[in-house]
């Protein structure tokens, strides 16, 4: 009798989990349930799956609205039903148009309108009217006495009791942003949607039996289902399974020969038996299809990355798929696929992020919008944000949501008020908020995707799912990441400068060569890595310095261990001691040294983890496998994993360990908990930071102008020109004959580009750039002013960046030529009749200063750059110590002057705030310094800035930092002109 019932994926309006749903339904005896959420069937897959499992007949469906208005819900006879359904809302959505009062085109789903707004004989055989409980009395006076044929019982269902209902109006309010006591009657659902026992519900129609016999009809027509078990994904690429492996073989033994050569006997056993494991599985067009996304990449010059646990395989490395080499660092494809896994696989694939929406469309044209969608993601209320959306809903001051979000434990109890909104936080944390869109999973189907999911239109303009990665996976959809990131954007266009700049092409797929260049190896060593992929952070150079790293295995495992959970575990340094002292440490077992011979006794990738929970505590490839998931952030069953866990240590009793070794192991293994790489996956990033190195050591100032274009990396904008200068590149102001609108090299002299330029408007600054190559370099002011249309403002703009410095007046003179040129702000037309040509003014001597310039910069740029920030200090002092020179003052006291680059912020164990700060010196140099609770309370930072710094010099592994007493921000000179 329930067709028509919310959970809490009728977003900011239902209150019902799933689970929590069908527990209801169970608790009142109700054996047939009906899904229909809100303008989406998110939580559909997971609703099917959860009534199966507990003897509820499924029934699936939508409930239309335009905003608060309520206007038909649809029911699904069957799966066509569903997917008719989806189709409807999809148009609408994919084509941002407001939903029809009337629903027109099923032929497998029923329509159910709402009491009195049609007429029984203007119905279709497929539509209804729902007769809610509180319509009932209004029936006897109603036209629909006469003919019952086409009523249905309604009893809309959105909470579960009395607070339910609060809940409820505290999220209605938050969804229309509105104080609590401004909610209308339509914003809200009836008191009364409730699940009532099947009795209590009939007894409202004992005079309409009806009315009954219609709904029990209706109910006894429809049901969906799905099969969670086999595969979704588009089943072939040639459209037969047998020719999808003969061209897999094929593709697979050519690119062998590419990568091995012909006469290689380990790799192309290992090729045969990766294609017997892919071809069982039926992954054979899985493998295809990513191979014609990178082929047809390959085919307009972009670069990609092949990373992830797909790396593992030695035919997706021949494939081109992947530029990792399994069989050089001796990775097993049985981490990549397995007969035990619990999930299908996915290919990572790293494309510069101005190329990847290209692949993307390619992706959609290629395998059709019907059967290609990108992933989507779920915002849930969660931590601050629940406060801030709950204290607009009561009316607080903004000053009291600040206290509260960052004291909610102290300003719970200020009154009934946050007390109030503090239980409700509790009861809607990680309730579904916002639909998103994840980071770059495409799913490609066999059947139309709308079987399964309604489909949205995020601003990235692709048709995308309403549902997320995790059911995905339960259903049985394999994803593709097609993802973007700039490092890939640093080396594509460092070749393309390079060639450019010098006439030389580089190939940055010879890799190897790349491992093997000494010059590349020793810039490693040293740590000078700004710029370079994953490897430039703070943190990152650090560890370079500490492991002395000079090779690729050691930066594969470099990458690894910078991760958090092994960090936090303390093992990090536990590696460091132990790659300089092999000899030095005991294992914690045996099977730790047999298992972790190569990473020193820690437990560094996912691998290591598998490795332990399968060798040391005896858990299956199946459970492993299930951890490995959770460690990296891609399982949702706590009861299954909770299972694992007590495995592991009733396995670890059985077998006699201590509690205390059991219980070490497991912290190591726990404190991986979302932070964990694969080897491949690191090893895949350390190809890309090997490409990023040997580009730097032969052509830094290219590739640090690439970093620029790319807008970065881990720095801001400011220290990669701060970089370039350290290379020994001379930094130029914008300038309209010599700079693009990106920033541009010209042998060693690299101009700031006009998209730095703050306000300036981007049609300008591509304009100059346009021109200027077309007709030639700007000969005067008033030639540029002829021949760029410009206003008044934006020309100001230009003219205090110094951009016509060529020529040789200063920025005064200037201003008076263009107020002279312009009239009224806009262009004076020499080609007029009645042109007259601007009188000529022997303007007075006019004062002039650097630090005007300066400041004129730090306006228009950001940073200057016709002098440093030191050079503006009005102090002469530059510290005793320079940053070349810490490592000779160790353990003694001294004061440093630097500019502050970043902070990173760490709670310790007591909860209390450490700072670690990254600053650069007068001559450019890095320094680092740790800021214990002490000094940051005493002495805190104060925002951007060149601080005094006073310090003792501690050193790791010989790489030095300062462990900060006191700093303070220093004073600069003022403009010249306040």
């Amino acid at each position: 009798m329930y067709i028509n019932t919310h959970s809490y994926f009728s977003l900011r309006y239902g209150t019902f989990s799933i689970d929590s749903l069908v527990a209801e339904a169970i608790g009142k005896n109700i054996l047939t349930l009906a899904l229909t959420d809100i303008n989406n069937t998110s939580g559909m897959i997971d609703f099917v799956k959860v009534c199966r499992e507990n003897d509820i007949r499924p029934m699936g469906g939508i409930e239309f609205r335009n905003g608060n208005d309520y206007l038909y819900t649809g029911i699904a006879k069957n799966n066509e039903g569903l997917r008719e359904l989806n189709e409807f809302l999809s148009h609408h959505n994919l084509n941002k148009t407001t939903l029809p009062l009337t629903a027109n085109g099923f032929e497998n789903a029923c329509i159910i309108y709402p009491f009195g707004s049609r007429k029984i004989k203007d119905l279709k055989e497929n539509e209804f009217i729902g007769i809610k409980p509180k319509n009932v009395l209004k029936l006897f006076t109603s036209d629909y006495l006469k003919d019952q044929s086409k009523l249905l019982i309604q009893q809309s269902v959105t909470f579960a009791d009395e607070k339910g209902y609060s809940i409820h109006r505290n999220l209605r309010a938050v969804d229309n942003n509105i104080l609590l006591s401004q909610l209308t009657e339509n914003m809200l659902a009836d008191e009364s949607e409730v699940l009532l026992p099947i009795d209590n519900l009939l007894k409202y129609y004992e005079q309409y039996p009806q009315i009954i016999k219609n709904t029990e009809k209706l109910i006894n027509d429809c049901e969906i289902d799905f099969d969670y078990k086999s595969f979704k994904n588009k089943k072939t690429f040639t459209g037969n399974p047998a020719d999808d492996q003969q061209l897999l073989a094929k593709l697979a033994l050519e690119g062998l020969e590419y990568r091995y050569g012909k006469k290689n006997k380990i790799a192309k056993e290992r090729v045969e038996h990766e294609l017997k494991i892919i071809f069982k599985l039926g992954f054979a067009s899985y493998f295809l299809i990513t191979w014609d996304i990178i082929r047809y990449s390959m085919s307009r010059g972009y670069y990609h990355v092949g990373r992830g646990s797909g790396a593992n395989s030695v035919v997706a490395y021949c494939l081109k798929i992947t530029d990792v080499d399994p069989i050089d660092l001796d990775l097993y494809f049985e981490r990549f696929i397995n007969p035990k896994r619990s999930s299908p696989p996915d290919f990572d694939i790293d494309y510069s992020w101005r190329e990847r929406g290209d692949v993307q469309d390619y992706i959609f044209k290629r395998y059709g919008h019907k059967h290609t969608a990108l992933l989507g993601a779920t915002s849930t209320f969660k931590g601050k944000s629940i406060f801030r959306e709950l204290g607009k809903v009561y009316g607080l001051p903004k000053k009291e949501i600040d206290d509260l979000v960052d004291n909610p434990e102290k300003g719970v109890h200020k009154n009934h008020i946050t007390k109030r909104i503090y239980e409700f936080s509790k009861e809607i944390l990680d309730f579904p908020n916002i639909r998103s869109i994840h980071a770059g999973g495409i799913l490609i189907s066999e059947e139309p995707i709308t079987y399964y999911t309604a489909l949205d239109l995020p601003p990235k303009g692709f048709p995308t799912t309403q549902w997320d990665m995790y059911v995905a996976e339960d259903i049985g959809f394999e994803k593709l990441d097609i993802l973007s990131q700039r490092g890939i954007g640093h080396i594509k266009d460092a070749t393309e400068i390079i060639r450019e700049n010098r006439g030389i092409n580089i190939d940055v797929h010879e890799v190897d060569k790349f491992k093997k260049d000494q010059k590349v190896k020793a810039q490693l060593k040293r740590g000078e890595t700004i710029g370079c992929f994953y490897i430039e952070s703070p943190a990152m150079r650090g560890l370079l310095n500490k492991l002395r790293c000079d090779n690729y295995l050691s930066l594969v495992a470099a990458s690894s261990i910078i991760r958090p959970g092994v960090a936090k575990s303390g093992m990090m340094r536990q590696y460091i001691h132990r790659f300089h002292h092999p000899n030095d440490f005991e294992y914690l077992h045996p099977i730790m040294k047999e298992q972790l011979d190569e990473t020193y006794g820690v437990m560094v990738y996912q691998e290591d983890v598998l490795k332990i929970c399968h060798h040391f505590a005896g858990l299956d490839l199946a459970d492993a496998d299930v951890l490995r998931r959770a460690m990296s952030g891609k399982f949702k069953g706590h009861q299954e994993m909770q299972r694992i866990v007590d495995k592991f240590f009733t396995n670890c009793k059985e077998r006699g360990y201590p509690d205390e070794l059991t219980n070490e192991v497991w912290r190591q293994i726990d404190s991986f908990a979302g932070y964990s790489f694969s080897k491949a996956h690191s090893a895949s990033y350390a190809v890309e930071s090997f490409q990023s190195l040997f580009l730097k050591a032969y052509f830094p100032l290219e590739f640090i102008t690439a970093v620029i274009n790319n807008f970065g990396g881990f720095y801001y904008t400011w220290v990669y020109f701060n970089e370039a200068k350290r290379q020994g590149a001379q930094i130029q102001l914008p300038c309209v004959n010599n700079s693009n609108y990106q920033t541009r090299i010209i042998g060693k002299d690299i101009y700031v580009g006009f998209v730095h330029i703050a306000n300036l408007e981007y049609k300008i600054g591509k304009e100059i750039e346009t021109e200027r190559q077309k007709n030639g370099d700007f000969l005067s002011l008033e030639d540029f002013i002829k021949r760029i249309p410009i206003g008044i403002e934006q020309l100001i703009i230009l003219i205090r960046t110094d951009a016509f410095r060529f020529m040789g007046k200063t920025k005064s003179e200037l201003l008076w030529e263009a107020h002279m040129f312009m009239n009224k702000g806009k262009p004076v037309n020499s080609n007029s009749l009645f042109y007259t040509p601007p009188k000529k003014y022997q303007l007075p001597q006019l004062e002039y200063s650097l630090l005007e310039n300066a400041y004129d910069e730090i306006e228009q740029i950001g940073f200057p750059v016709s002098m440093s920030f030191f050079d503006m200090l009005k102090t002469d002092f530059r510290g005793e110590v320079l940053a070349k020179k810490m490592i000779n003052y160790v353990g003694k006291k001294v004061r440093m002057l630097g500019h502050l680059v970043t902070i990173k912020y760490v709670k310790t164990v007591k909860k209390e705030w450490m700072h670690f700060g990254t600053f650069i010196d007068s001559e450019g140099e890095f320094f680092d310094t740790v800021h214990f609770p002490n000094s940051l309370k005493n002495y805190p930072f104060k925002g951007k800035g060149v601080y005094l710094i006073l310090g003792e010099v501690t050193q790791e592994f010989d790489f030095p930092s300062l462990t900060v007493e006191k700093l303070a921000r220093l004073p600069l000179m003022p403009d010249p002109r306040e």
